[in-house]
């Protein structure tokens, strides 16, 4: 990998690791549904433009069907969800379930015939399914579970996003798919201006937390991660699903004091090599698994990858 491909990857560790520290900060005053609408109204502002210079926006809106659905299945669902329920997990464990995403979608791909199954992949869905098991095991308590619920939802829906891309949106410029699905999201969620207002003024790390998730996470991130893909390949890309739930924890850690005991460095590791050895191409010594922080392989064909958390 080039000097600028590593910084490349390194940058976009960090802002697809960075945005549960910040979804945790701006909840506390902001409600799911209207923090929404500011990411993907925000990001819509930035990105229409530039896609709309690069003539990027009238193919992706010829296949307007499949792209609502993959709005709906990797933005709008997934995003509200995962908000809410960092109202009540640690930001560090959140981040460390999404990670579970490729899991599903070698079950996904297997049902659907894209992928065959071997032993090796079916040890590693076991591994994956063991490394969730501790960290909601020995991590939540009763009172979480309605939150460890969604976020089950975020991760079905993560991991279906890619599968629309692959075989729905296979040959749309991602820079017009993603700059549309922000536009739909933020249409979708505009009636919460008028129920979600907040009754009185943010404060200073919220106002700075919800911009953050906004102008970096979102708008830098999808900048950063086109660069990525044309500077090392879609799969190499894919290696970001490694680092992003390192860096979660690492915040949640070090910011807010989250706690990180043995069975979730335990359960972090068993969901990681779940995930490799279940995702991990068939003959072929490449690694990588699709992940929502991350880019899927239907870049390399013109696709439009998954979204940030």
């Amino acid at each position: 990998m080039t000097r600028r491909g590593w910084v490349l990857f390194v940058a976009l560790g960090v802002l697809w690791g960075l945005p549960y520290l910040l979804i945790k900060v701006s909840v506390r005053e902001i409600s799911p549904p209207l923090l929404v609408f500011i990411r993907t109204g925000g990001a819509a502002v930035v990105l229409v433009p530039v896609a709309a210079a690069s003539g990027a926006l009238r193919p992706a809106l010829r296949r307007w069907r499949p792209l609502a659905l993959y709005t709906l299945c990797e933005l709008a669902i997934p995003w509200v969800l995962l908000s809410n329920a960092e109202r009540r997990l640690p930001s560090s464990l959140a981040g460390l379930l999404v990670a579970a995403v490729p899991l599903v979608a070698a079950v996904l791909a297997f049902a659907t015939g894209s992928d065959r199954v071997d032993l090796r992949r079916l040890a590693g869905l076991a591994l994956g399914v063991g490394g969730v098991g501790a960290l909601v095991g020995f991590d939540v308590a009763g009172s979480q579970l309605a939150a460890v619920a969604s976020m089950a939802a975020v991760v079905v829906g993560y991991a279906v996003g890619p599968w629309i891309v692959a075989h729905r949106l296979d040959g749309v410029p991602p820079l017009g798919a993603i700059a549309w699905s922000f536009v739909i999201c933020a249409v979708l969620y505009s009636p919460s201006l008028a129920f979600a207002l907040p009754s009185r003024p943010l404060s200073a790390s919220v106002i700075e937390s919800a911009a953050a998730l906004t102008v970096l996470c979102t708008v830098a991130a999808f900048l950063v991660a086109f660069a990525l893909i044309k500077e090392v390949g879609a799969m190499r890309s894919t290696l970001i699903t490694y680092v992003n739930p390192a860096v979660a924890v690492v915040l949640g850690v070090a910011v807010l004091g989250e706690p990180f005991g043995v069975a979730t460095g335990v359960g972090f590791v068993l969901v990681l090599a779940g995930c490799f050895l279940a995702t991990r191409p068939l003959g072929r010594p490449t690694p990588g698994p699709p992940h929502p922080p991350g880019l899927d392989a239907g870049n390399a064909r013109g696709g439009v990858g998954a979204g940030p958390p």
